[in-house]
């Protein structure tokens, strides 16, 4: 029978939850402290920690349909997009996840029956395969499921042996396939026809045994565990009788909408498909907090961005459109992803944004190609570099600059292009942070019990030490180590809360702190412990007792600006709108950091009334509440998520009044009030679509204030007025300032005109062709344009290179008339000018400009630039 997407998508949900398995709803497409992965590529990822056994749940089984991305790093599907049947940028993965419950025979069986019986996929359809060594699960799908010998196939560690990355969790696996049948061409797996359509993978079965460390060696898990996965979108090709995943519901209905803002009447046409892929990428990143930048993953979002709309300008679409496919989108899929709705005005301003500064960038690149074809002929060949910077830096496709070039007859090296796109990979792998190893980081073998919100000292036991990574028994004087403590009232850096500082003392016989054992400079997680990181003064051994003493001062600052991040959070929403959403922080003593989405910059006059509303806020002193609840209950309250962390099923929640709610983990004052006074010294803009403001607090906030009005009060004797006329006095010397500006323009203007018509009467002749060549001294280089002009009117047909200069650089500007282009190219002319300056410039044909660094060799420049027009001209 036939079933949509959605259908598919809730009976897997709801078959697993009779099962005993907790529904799990997808976790955001930025993973959750794993530094390993660029996005979230697999169901299995929320669940990595758990796999390892450093994270506990309260289920030891899920299921869940996770939003995943392969376009960046080492799993990247997007030259494939649309060319291929199955390939996406952005998909759904169903799962069922054991933690240490059930193992292969369960997850075997469950695969078959919801398969067969769940969604009645005749039997003789499906082929298996399993990892050649694993006799287990052959025996349970041969003689217990009941799969004909000849239908499972033993296969080698290359397909059968799954690990998410060159580090951490790995396994034996067994693949479902699905046949397709005998009209599409291709073998079973394992035989040599198995890279063909016929067969393709459904749903593969994942035994988690395993963790792997940097070197190879593979050490048994905790508990073997199971992790699965099936494509929400093969399964659907299957259960609706199609052959591509571009035929299914989802896509059919947004490749229609494509069509219909592009005008295209061809629907096999591949960059429908395309765009129909790119716009589910692109709307669940934005959703998840990424925007388009020009590093990391906003800068994967913006390729992606970039490409789809390149396929409408392939389909004939020059205005911006694909921001107009969000609400097809939000009707599809917002109804499983209530999130993607709550964002729909979000991802439609940040792509329609983005859209339009593409559409300018298009523009700049076309000046440049015209530029580096200046002087070229028919059979020339551009540099594979020059094709290349137009790609990477003007988001300028190959083919498209292969289109222009070859109006002209102009080929494009290839080879060179290829050449400096393979520099570029390696140079993008080697700066990646993406590729650290997972298990390179301490991990305490004891979880740590927190005390730090009800106090600031607590006598605790030694529970681990570390020296450069190694667990030891002991620590000497003088050493760099991180120490492990039962319990502690040091906070540890999370939540853009920094660590805390202080430190550990030795206990008297009454239980009283003595000198200092250990100096903490940082604090750390260490899986569930938390890390004191710092020096020994004394030597330490496991199993001692110390008293850990927070630094209270330093606290109580990170505790005010912690608060105070809370607010400007709810003041920035309030003035801005809903649509800001918190894209990372910093809290530190002595000053907080707000990033936040929002597509322009903060005007003075709304900095003004953010800057008011926390500090009215702080006036009424609400008292701080927090409470412990499910994440489920605490977003129903209204409670915002911070964007990057990863919650608990119990996430504490904080409450002000009822002006903020968020989840955090972090310290805060007991009342608004403890926070004193509240500045912010900066706003700008840190990406594109992304804000930065940074604030103070208190004695800092106090400090800033009265430093200001001392500055102000000192302008103010300066220009001869009292404070409360500054700004008047001010706009005074300025509007004098700007009005002898123009005066002396005038005057330059006068100045170029005189010296412009006594050029225009005695142009040098070289060979038949009016040729002016010369400095004008105390010239204005902003007016050297209207000079140039000036003197084309006046000579009619000629060539001209002008130049002024002051005590540190040259500016040039050359100019030649249209009808004789074909003998001498502006841009030439003014680089023999400006090599010998020490710089360079170009432009038009018609028309370049050029600066450079060393002055004194000008007369050298224009002799050098009159002798190479002289040679030119000759010929």
């Amino acid at each position: 029978m036939s079933m949509t997407s959605a259908e598919i998508r809730s009976l897997f949900l709801q078959f697993f939850a009779e099962r005993g398995h907790e529904i799990v709803p997808s976790s955001s497409l930025i993973p959750g402290n794993d530094a390993t992965l660029l996005f979230t590529n697999a169901g299995m990822v929320p669940f990595k920690d758990v796999f390892l056994g450093n994270e506990e749940r309260g289920y030891n089984r899920a299921t869940s349909s996770q939003r995943c991305v392969r376009a960046g790093g080492k799993h990247n599907d997007l030259e494939n997009v649309g060319y291929t049947a199955r390939h996406h940028t952005f998909f759904e993965m169903l799962g069922n996840f054991s933690f240490g419950d059930y193992f292969k025979r369960e997850a075997i069986q469950y695969a078959w029956q919801f398969l067969t019986e769940e969604l009645g996929i005749p039997k003789e359809k499906l082929w298996v395969t399993v990892f050649e060594e694993d006799d287990e699960a052959y025996d349970i799908w041969a003689k217990e499921v009941g799969v004909p010998e000849d239908r499972i196939g033993r296969i080698g560690a290359k397909d059968n042996f799954w690990q998410m990355g060159d580090t951490g969790p790995c396994g034996p696996c067994s693949e479902i396939f699905y046949d397709h049948g005998e009209e599409v061409w291709g073998g079973p797996p394992g035989t040599p026809e198995e890279d063909g359509d016929r067969y393709i993978e459904i749903w593969n079965l994942v035994f988690m045994q395993y963790n792997r460390d940097s070197d190879g060696t593979m050490h048994p898990l905790p508990k073997p565990s199971v992790d699965t996965g099936m494509g929400l979108e093969r399964i659907a090709a299957v259960m609706q009788n199609v052959h591509s995943n571009y035929e299914t519901d989802t896509f059919v209905a947004l490749i229609n909408k494509v069509a219909e803002l592009t005008h295209c009447t061809d629907l096999t046409q591949q960059s429908l498909r395309v765009i129909a892929d790119h716009i589910r990428s692109c709307a669940f990143l934005i959703t998840d907090g990424v925007m388009p930048s020009n590093e990391g993953r906003g800068y994967v979002l913006r390729r992606i961005i970039r490409r789809a709309v390149r396929h409408g300008h392939k389909l004939g679409v020059s205005e911006a459109f694909f921001h107009k496919l969000v609400p097809e989108l939000v009707r599809l899929m917002g109804e499983a992803f209530p999130e993607l709705a709550q964002a729909e005005k979000t991802i439609v301003k940040a792509l329609k944004q983005e859209e339009e500064q593409f559409a300018r960038t298009v523009q700049r690149g076309l000046s440049l190609l015209e530029e580096a074809m200046a002087g070229m002929q028919a059979g020339d060949t551009l540099a594979g570099d020059v094709a290349f910077r137009l790609y990477d830096t003007y988001g300028f496709p190959l083919d498209l600059t292969a289109d222009i070039t070859r109006e002209r007859g102009i080929q494009v090296d290839q080879a060179g292009f290829d050449a400096a796109m393979a520099e570029q990979r390696q140079r993008a792998q080697q700066a990646s942070q993406f590729g650290v190893d997972y298990n390179a980081q301490i991990t305490a073998a004891t979880a740590t019990e927190f005390l730090g919100y009800a106090c600031d000292q607590q006598v605790s036991e030694i529970v681990e030490l570390f020296v450069a990574g190694k667990s030891v028994a002991t620590v000497a004087a003088g050493s760099e180590a991180t120490v492990v403590l039962k319990e502690t009232p040091f906070y540890p850096e999370s939540g853009g809360q920094v660590g805390d500082t202080g430190v550990l003392a030795r206990v008297d016989e009454g239980g009283q702190a003595g000198v200092s054992a250990f100096t903490v400079t940082d604090t750390r997680y260490l899986g569930k412990g938390i890390g004191h990181v710092g020096t020994a003064n004394q030597a330490l051994a496991v199993g001692e007792r110390l008293a850990a003493t927070i630094d209270s001062a330093r606290r109580a600052a990170i505790r005010r600006n912690h608060s105070a991040t809370h607010l400007i959070h709810a003041a920035l929403r309030r003035v801005l709108g809903e649509h800001v959403m918190q894209k990372g922080s910093l809290v530190n003593d002595e000053r907080l950091r707000f990033d936040f989405a929002h597509g322009q910059a903060v005007s003075v006059a709304e900095l003004v009334a953010i800057e008011r509303e926390v500090n009215l806020e702080i006036l009424k002193n609400e008292p701080l509440a927090t409470q412990l609840m499910s994440v489920d209950d605490a977003k129903a309250a209204g409670a915002l998520a911070l964007f990057g962390e990863k919650y608990d099923s119990e996430v504490r929640v904080v409450s002000m009044g009822d002006y903020s709610i968020e989840l955090c983990g972090g310290t805060h004052v007991a009342h608004t009030g403890d926070i004193g006074l509240f500045r912010i010294i900066s706003e700008a803009g840190i990406a594109s679509g992304v804000r930065r403001v940074e604030a103070i607090t208190g004695e800092r906030a106090l400090s800033y204030t009265q430093e200001q009005q001392a500055q102000l009060r000192a302008l103010a004797g300066l220009v001869k007025s009292d404070v409360n006329g500054v700004v008047e006095r001010i706009e005074q010397i300025v509007d004098k300032q700007k009005s002898l500006e123009r005066e002396n323009a005038d005057l330059q203007r006068k100045l170029s005109a005189n010296a412009g018509a006594e050029l225009a009467q005695n142009p040098t002749m070289l060979h038949g062709v009016k040729v002016i060549v010369a400095e004008i001294p105390g010239g204005d280089a902003k007016g050297l344009r209207d000079m140039l002009d000036d003197l084309k009117n006046r000579i009619g047909e000629g060539i001209i290179l002008l130049a002024v200069r002051d005590d540190a650089k040259v500016s040039l500007i050359a100019g030649v008339t249209k009808s004789l282009t074909g003998k001498v190219k502006a841009g030439e002319l003014v680089n023999k000018a400006a090599a010998v300056v020490g710089g360079k410039g170009g432009g038009r044909p018609d028309m370049a400009q050029a600066g450079g660094s060393e002055p004194q060799k000008l007369e050298l420049a224009l002799t050098a630039a009159t002798d190479w027009l002289n040679n030119v001209l000759i010929n």
